[in-house]
């Protein structure tokens, strides 16, 4: 592989107050023009100051970080040093008082309450109904069907995710449509542009008003669920379950902490999933090869039988798959922080306020880490291989304390899903060009993926 250690214009900063450099800018705008017409080629821009670059968007001071070894620090090692950041600098007030935004020790008291209906006997549990719910869907399908791959992996996986933490089938009614229309304007807005940076936040365009709509909606739902389950005469065994209890235990969780968190999990939890999904099949789609091998091997360890949780450690080959695919399109595809006490990142000086930018889709396709870097190849997976690789050269649930709550859910609903979908089908990719990715809250296909089922 190619060079491995951090590049830098000048070999030795360790003792300089030297802020990173990074692309010229304009006056007042500096490069939010640069960004916003065109956000994946701007990385371009950023690629040759090193891997500590500076640039200036939206009135904000932003650093690029683009070595694993920055990244660890930044999400392990100096963790406390940096803080989360988020939508409410853009005027947005979504899911503040929940999981993923809150901070200190207010985020350890959600997490401490929510991990347990993320413990692996638990999860465990979960994979009956997430084969289930793909069995069914697979098999509804005809031959020679055109299914849109986007929105029919978002209404399973968040069929899914309701079932599986707060046993509802939001299937059943529009209340599900309601949580994606919410996802599909959040990703609109969130896709870098003029009007984001620049305008200010209180001029209501019809984008703003259309999410701010949604938002309410979303938000309505939520209350709507809650009220219903804290007035029903039922036992339940979930995360909400387990949330509305710490409510009720001196007031350990507010009632906008459950509402947010729940939101939260409603969101996320299932968006990152159904996109995983869709460029899954569309990679298998487009290297039969590959799809056939993995066929073989379920076939040989499943057979006819439904796929279960415990046939999963023997289908290594379906493992690499998931491995390769989140590495070529992370559904969360960059994370950000804010530097809360000034800090020292590859000899340069990174002042308290600083947003520090950590791309994995840039980090993911580096060829210092991965040869032949573009290609999809889940062979690359070996146990030499990962022994070699830098441990943040691969990050697509994050890292360090705030890791993705629900990685071993993620994770688990992708191979038993994939694995029975390829059970039951093959897909023929139908776009004349491969997906590409846009740049909004998560890595979204900018059209919609269209695959045809070939039923076995």
């Amino acid at each position: 592989m190619a060079q491995t250690s951090p590049q830098t214009d000048n070999a030795d900063h360790a003792d300089s107050d030297e802020f990173p450099p990074g692309p010229d800018g304009l006056p007042v705008l500096g490069n939010t023009l640069q960004l916003a017409s065109d956000p994946a080629a701007f990385y371009d821009v950023l690629e040759p100051f090193g891997d500590v670059v500076s640039y200036r968007a939206g009135g904000m001071q932003f650093c690029t970080l683009l070595h694993p070894d920055y990244i660890e620090q930044v999400l392990v090692t100096e963790a406390d040093r940096f803080g989360k950041w988020g939508l409410t600098d853009f005027g947005v007030d979504f899911a503040a008082e929940g999981i993923l935004f809150t901070e200190g020790e207010q985020w350890k008291r959600q997490r401490t309450m929510a991990q347990p209906a993320f413990q692996l006997d638990r999860i465990r549990g979960y994979g009956e109904s997430m084969t289930a719910f793909a069995a069914e869907l697979a098999e509804g399908w005809d031959d020679g069907e055109v299914v849109a791959a986007t929105d029919t992996f978002s209404d399973l996986t968040l069929r899914i995710l309701s079932k599986s933490l707060f046993d509802l089938d939001l299937d059943e009614s529009d209340r599900g449509a309601v949580v994606t229309r919410a996802v599909t304007e959040f990703n609109r807005w969130a896709e870098p542009s003029l009007a984001t940076f620049v305008l200010p936040n209180w001029v209501p365009t019809p984008q703003r008003r259309r999410l701010d709509r949604s938002m309410r909606a979303f938000e309505r739902l939520v209350d709507d669920l809650i009220a219903e389950r804290s007035a029903a005469d039922t036992d339940h065994d979930d995360l909400l379950a387990m949330l509305l209890s710490a409510r009720g235990e001196d007031g350990r969780i507010s009632d906008t902490e459950l509402r947010d968190t729940m939101m939260t999990f409603l969101f996320a939890g299932h968006e990152t999933t159904s996109l995983a999904l869709t460029y899954t099949c569309y990679l298998l789609a487009e290297h039969p090869e590959v799809a056939d091998r993995l066929r073989a091997e379920i076939d040989e360890v499943v057979g006819d039988d439904p796929v279960d949780v415990l046939d999963l450690p023997a289908l290594s080959f379906l493992d690499r798959v998931v491995t390769e695919s989140l590495r070529l399109y992370p559904p969360a595809y960059i994370l950000f922080r804010e530097v809360r006490k000034d800090a020292e990142i590859g000899g340069y000086r990174i002042p308290e306020g600083t947003k520090l930018s950590l791309p994995l889709f840039r980090i993911h396709r580096d060829d210092r880490w991965y040869d032949d870097p573009d290609s999809f190849r889940p062979d690359r997976w070996t146990d030499e291989f990962e022994d070699s690789l830098p441990e943040y050269a691969y990050f697509p649930f994050g890292g360090g304390p705030r890791h993705c709550i629900g990685m071993r859910f993620a994770r688990m609903e992708l191979k038993l899903v994939l694995a029975t979908l390829v059970q039951h089908c093959e897909f023929e990719y139908l776009g004349e060009e491969p997906p590409q990715p846009t740049m909004g809250a998560t890595y979204q296909p900018e059209g919609e993926v269209s695959l045809r089922v070939e039923k076995r």
